[in-house]
């Protein structure tokens, strides 16, 4: 591909895991709640109900979640969907190649983000380190590895099946086990935030979560000069042009098409995903 796709963003198609959850919420299941340090979330629904809980600065909320709702939020903003059936999502991030290249932090257990080894051994999933040299997947995640062909909401016992006929269900259950870690963290963190205010455990969860990213910074930072900001010089160039009455970008104009990575479906924080290489 020889330009961003629009924006700068990435996309990919999320079916919200089915898997029961530990504290009750959602008549199905739901994902893993986290945040993101430096780039947006949006989300398109296609399918489906549910909702997203939300913990932020401005405290605790629920956002019902249904086909046609068109639901965005900003670093930082804690989420975690809700599955209340075949919830299914195109999940559009800005800044491609940050969110894949792990600006995700899951809400663990405080003692949990306190340890950098601990958190990444937390987060990260079986066969992860086999796929390290493979292009890694929009709202994946750390440790983010291929699974089943099955989507959620395909069988309810978490396990899927691989295109060699194996089970998948280590992959299932790591992913499992990661889920209910981090809604464990989150619960304690959202009767925190019910009870102190936001203020003081929200600004704990934001200086742990730059204290694990913060090596990463510098890789980020050559990603992102070759999506976003190539995309928003070529418009202010574009702008300026246009604005001297002469469009020399236009007769350089090109067309992209890719297609989505074939399957198996990957196990990401919230769901299954296909995903395309943007």
């Amino acid at each position: 591909m020889t330009h961003p796709f629009p924006g700068g963003t990435s996309v990919s198609h999320l079916s919200v895991y089915d898997w029961p959850t530990t504290d009750g919420a959602g008549l199905v299941g739901g994902g893993t709640p986290h945040l993101h340090t430096a780039s947006d979330e949006g989300y398109v629904v296609l399918a489906g109900s549910g909702s997203v809980q939300t913990l932020g600065p401005d405290g605790y909320a629920e956002h019902p979640l249904g086909a046609g709702t068109l639901l965005w939020f900003q670093p930082g903003v804690v989420h975690r969907l809700v599955n209340d059936g075949d919830l299914e999502i195109l999940v559009v991030m800005s800044n491609a190649g940050l969110p894949e290249a792990g600006d995700a932090v899951m809400t663990f257990p405080a003692d949990v983000l306190a340890d950098a080894e601990r958190y990444r051994a937390a987060a990260t999933l079986p066969g992860a380190n086999a796929n390290a040299g493979a292009v890694p997947d929009p709202g994946a995640g750390i440790g983010a590895v291929p699974g089943g062909v099955g989507i959620a909401g395909a069988g309810r016992s978490g396990d899927a099946v691989t295109p060699d006929g194996q089970a998948d269900g280590a992959v299932a259950a790591a992913a499992r086990a990661r889920r209910d870690l981090a809604v464990g963290g989150f619960g304690v963190l959202r009767d925190r935030v019910l009870v102190e205010g936001p203020e003081v455990p929200m600004g704990e969860l934001y200086d742990a979560a730059a204290r694990l990213v913060q090596d990463k910074v510098p890789g980020w930072q050559e990603r992102w000069d070759s999506t976003v900001r190539q995309t928003t010089t070529r418009t202010a160039d574009a702008l300026e042009a246009l604005a001297a009455g002469s469009a020399p970008h236009l007769r350089t104009a090109e067309t992209a098409s890719v297609q989505a990575r074939p399957a198996p479906l990957r196990y990401g924080m919230c769901g299954r995903l296909r995903t395309w290489p943007l």
